[in-house]
C-alpha cells in the first residue's frame, strides 16, 4: 500500500510540474539544465554583483544611506558579493526587497533591458549615487536589481 501511494504522490508530482512551468514562464522558451548557467548570465550578458539580505539587526560597519532610510552592510568585504540590508520603518524601499533576499546583476544599458525583456518593474530606474543607476524587477515573488554603471 505505501509503496503504491509513493507511487501515486510521484505521478501526481510529474503532472504538475509541466503546469507550474508553463504558468511560470515568462522569459524562456526552455528549461535550463543543472549545468547551466542561467538565461540572463548566458545569452544577455548580465554579471552577478552581490545577493541583498534584508534584516533587523544591528551589524557591525554599517553604512546609513539617509536618502532610502536604510543601512548596509557588509558588501565592501565579502568575497561572494554578499550585502545585509536594515530598513527603518519609513523606508521609500518597495515591501518586497526589505522582506525577501535579492540577487543584484550589472547589466550594459539598463533601458534597453527594461524595454526589451519583459520585465515587472517595481522600482523605475534612479540613481542611487553618483554615476550608478539602479532599477528592481520582481520574478516569481522575488526582488532582482539591475545596475549600471557609468562608462568611464
Amino acid at each position: 500500500m505505501e509503496t503504491r501511494n509513493k507511487k501515486a504522490n510521484l505521478a501526481v508530482c510529474k503532472l504538475q510540474i509541466p503546469f507550474i512551468s508553463m504558468k511560470n514562464k515568462i522569459l524562456s522558451d526552455k528549461a535550463r539544465q543543472d549545468h547551466q548557467l542561467p538565461e540572463a548570465i548566458e545569452k544577455w550578458g548580465w554579471k552577478y554583483h552581490h545577493l541583498g539580505i534584508p534584516t533587523d539587526k544591528v551589524l557591525p560597519d554599517e553604512k546609513y544611506i539617509p536618502r532610502f532610510r536604510f543601512y548596509v552592510s557588509g558588501f565592501e568585504t565579502s568575497p561572494f558579493g554578499i550585502e545585509w540590508m536594515r530598513f527603518e520603518k519609513d523606508s521609500p524601499i518597495h515591501h518586497l526587497v526589505q522582506t525577501v533576499p535579492h540577487v543584484a546583476f550589472e547589466v550594459d544599458d539598463l533601458d534597453f533591458e527594461l524595454a526589451s525583456r519583459n520585465l515587472k518593474i517595481i522600482t523605475e530606474p534612479n540613481p542611487p549615487s553618483e554615476g550608478v543607476r539602479v532599477a528592481m524587477i520582481e520574478h516569481n515573488g522575488v526582488p532582482v536589481e539591475l545596475i549600471e554603471f557609468k562608462k568611464k
